[in-house]
């Protein structure tokens, strides 16, 4: 069966693999947006995590192809079982998201709420969208439906890619002595994964935009395998890396130029102050059947009945509007002194800080298990395989965070605002 995409074209999926994506847990996604608010900037910016995960699952796919092309797989069974799980974990690492994606969260429940078994002893108290992630895969009808039609392995083997601090008690992911897992975790979610390879391209695209554009054939063609001890680890070959460097880059100002965008932070902020109003009475159930109903269509049906100021504004569309921005690599006090001003005159005023970071994995690695660790490697063999963050120096060039401060207030007050500002 083929699923036609707007970025990758025919997706062939297997019969039970379409049991899954015909469950009602993965139907939800069609009412999930990827980009949350960024439509009210971007109005082609309305694809939904349904589309964008069944782009994840066509990408680990090929990428799996790719690293292990030449690998003498002493069973073949192994690597087809090793695809399989792969790929649902790639179709599946979205299945948890609430409505407005993060925005959410602000309202999910406590964690031993969901009662998550397979958390033995979980160091947060509250839930996120992960959580349900894992809570859909592995306790719930869909983990049935994985279990029909996958009995080779379990829905724990496909929740391990999708989390790699959830414990494995058995070897499936054991091959001629060496560890598969971690390699296959990182295809799903690392410094160079096709999460971000499907969404780069595919945001782009409906934002209508140039920034975000990657080599995506060019990355896959080029990632391989490294053994590091007795585990597998992702590799990409050296020839490769200026297309890294890219891709590192294109996700920054990703985030800079679109995630980040003046008015969908204002909207979030908006969001963020319903959610902890007095009045609001929207939370996420810790339910997973009756998450199910909980869509962006249905957040939308709530507030549209709500009296709450900050509900009635995201519904009638009637932002605070932004007076002041500032680009900056270390905080500063100066957006907090222009809000003291502004609110001694009696202004509203809502601050705003966004920061971006080119990557989340760099800074931790030395601290972090070798699971995380990617590798580069030369395709003549002429230099030893070595770790990715010591083969360029975009690390370094990129270090600092990238941040955003904006101060935005009433429109009714905006001249008000920006006459005092010229005074600060």
């Amino acid at each position: 069966m083929d699923i036609r995409d707007p970025i990758h074209g025919a997706i062939e999926i297997n019969l039970g693999e379409s049991k899954v994506i015909d469950s009602e847990a993965f139907q939800r996604l069609r009412n999930i947006k990827q980009l949350g608010f960024s439509e009210l900037t971007f109005p082609g910016a309305t694809h939904s995590r349904y589309l964008h995960s069944l782009g994840v699952l066509h990408l680990s796919g090929i990428a799996f192809e790719h690293i292990f092309k030449s690998f003498p797989f002493a069973n073949k069974k192994n690597k087809k079982n090793f695809k399989q799980v792969l790929r649902l974990a790639a179709l599946l690492h979205d299945i948890g998201h609430g409505p407005l994606s993060h925005s959410s969260e602000e309202v999910m429940p406590p964690l031993k709420d969901l009662n998550l078994i397979i958390y033995a002893n979980p160091k947060r108290t509250k839930s996120n969208h992960e959580d349900y992630t894992i809570k859909f895969i592995t306790d719930s009808p869909l983990a049935t439906i994985i279990e029909k039609n996958f009995p080779d392995f379990t829905p724990i083997h496909v929740a391990s890619l999708v989390d790699p601090k959830i414990e494995i008690q058995d070897d499936f992911f054991i091959e001629s002595g060496l560890d598969f897992r971690p390699i296959l975790s990182q295809i799903v979610s690392s410094e160079l994964d096709v999460d971000r390879m499907d969404y780069l391209n595919r945001d782009s695209l409906f934002c209508g935009t140039s920034y975000g554009h990657i080599d995506t054939d060019w990355l896959l063609s080029n990632l391989t395998y490294y053994q590091y001890k007795n585990q597998l680890n992702l590799a990409i070959s050296r020839r490769a890396i200026y297309a890294f460097d890219d891709f590192l880059i294109s996700r920054h100002h990703m985030y800079l130029m679109i995630y980040f965008h003046h008015k969908s932070i204002m909207y979030d902020e908006m969001l963020h102050r319903y959610l902890k109003s007095k009045d609001c009475d929207y939370r996420i159930p810790a339910d997973i059947n009756e998450y199910l109903q909980y869509t962006d269509h249905h957040f939308y049906q709530h507030i549209a009945k709500s009296q709450n100021p900050w509900a009635k504004r995201i519904t009638e569309k009637k932002p605070f509007v932004r007076i002041f921005e500032l680009h900056e690599t270390t905080k500063t006090d100066t957006t907090k002194k222009m809000q003291e001003l502004l609110e001694s005159e009696n202004i509203e005023v809502i601050r705003a800080s966004s920061q971006a970071r080119l990557s989340k994995y760099h800074q931790t690695l030395s601290s972090e298990s070798t699971d995380r660790m990617i590798f580069v490697v030369d395709p003549q063999g002429f230099q030893k395989p070595y770790a990715l963050e010591e083969s360029t120096d975009i690390f370094e060039k990129y270090e600092r965070a990238r941040v955003i401060e904006r101060l935005y207030v009433r429109p009714d007050q905006k001249l008000a605002a920006e006459n005092l500002l010229k005074s600060f």
